[in-house]
């Protein structure tokens, strides 16, 4: 589809769509998508079908995923980016902190010392280590991403569903990096759970009939980043990154495939849970070979 002949969203002239409201066939971007019965309508539509003040349940405003249109669409992204910050804070105050969360499948920190790691039972740090940085090059560029990739997301999912996406990406990330990576080495930072929201973007965009190029390009753009980093300086986990582009894509085909229908919020949890499991089963398997 040629992008020239997109219409754009009546509520935001700046973003190109492919989607129109079903009653007054006004085109709408993903922020503006209520879902309907058939389709989806526009806020305006919404409210004048209520006829009266009290708004039956049916018509609760609904984003592309069937979540509650909220007033700030992008609240979890801000509060992501708030505790991101806030941990980069105390890592910069307390720096002894940071090996205790980072991602380390198995080690010594002094020689004589306890093992320790994932492997001997410390699993927390699969998920702390998501929202850890030590350079502040590493939480910049990582948040930049989160604010322009998670925003439109969020706002297309809703805040729970937006959360789980993120929450099991880092997940996904991190057991990628358990399985693949050699135990000691240390592995930290966000960019796992950004590029599961790149990949459940693809599959957004795919959903609305967005032109694609763009979407494939920021991709691949990314994978080469990650595979040949700029003059070799940047240290970059291509386990988490492939691991979090592979988890968010899974998420985002059972959060975003289902149109309509009473199974639909089944199959999005539940592709969540088969996608915890999954990562639960690579966690053990890692934990039996090192252990």
């Amino acid at each position: 589809m040629d992008t020239d002949r997109l219409p754009r969203c009546y509520r935001h002239p700046d973003r190109d769509t492919g989607i129109s409201c079903t009653r007054c066939e006004r085109p709408i971007c993903p922020e503006c998508m209520i879902s309907a019965s058939v389709g989806f309508q526009c806020p305006e539509c919404v409210r004048d079908g209520s006829g009266t003040g009290h708004r039956p349940a049916a018509n609760v405003p609904r984003n592309l995923a069937g979540g509650v249109v909220t007033g700030d669409p992008q609240l979890v992204t801000k509060i992501l980016i708030a505790v991101n910050a806030a941990v980069f804070l105390l890592g910069l105050v307390a720096p002894a902190v940071v090996i205790h969360l980072e991602l380390l499948g198995r080690y010594r920190e002094f020689p004589g010392g306890p093992i320790e790691g994932i492997s001997t039972g410390q699993y927390h740090r699969l998920l702390t280590s998501v929202f850890l940085h030590v350079e502040w090059w590493h939480i910049f560029g990582n948040m930049i991403g989160l604010w322009f990739i998670g925003g439109p997301l969020e706002a297309a999912l809703g805040r729970a569903r937006y959360l789980a996406v993120y929450l099991l990406s880092g997940l996904g990330a991190s057991a990628f990096v358990y399985l693949l990576s050699p135990p000691n080495t240390p592995t930290l930072g966000a960019s796992g759970a950004v590029f599961g929201l790149l990949g459940a973007t693809v599959v957004l965009a795919r959903r609305l009939r967005y032109e694609m190029r763009p979407v494939i390009v920021m991709v691949v753009l990314m994978l080469v980043l990650t595979f040949v980093p700029l003059g070799g300086a940047l240290s970059v986990s291509w386990q988490a990154h492939v691991g979090g582009l592979i988890t968010g894509g899974l998420l985002g085909l059972g959060m975003l495939w289902p149109a309509t229908g009473r199974n639909r919020t089944l199959v999005q949890w539940g592709t969540c849970a088969a996608v915890f499991l999954l990562a639960a089963a690579v966690i053990l398997l890692r934990t039996a070979e090192l252990t």
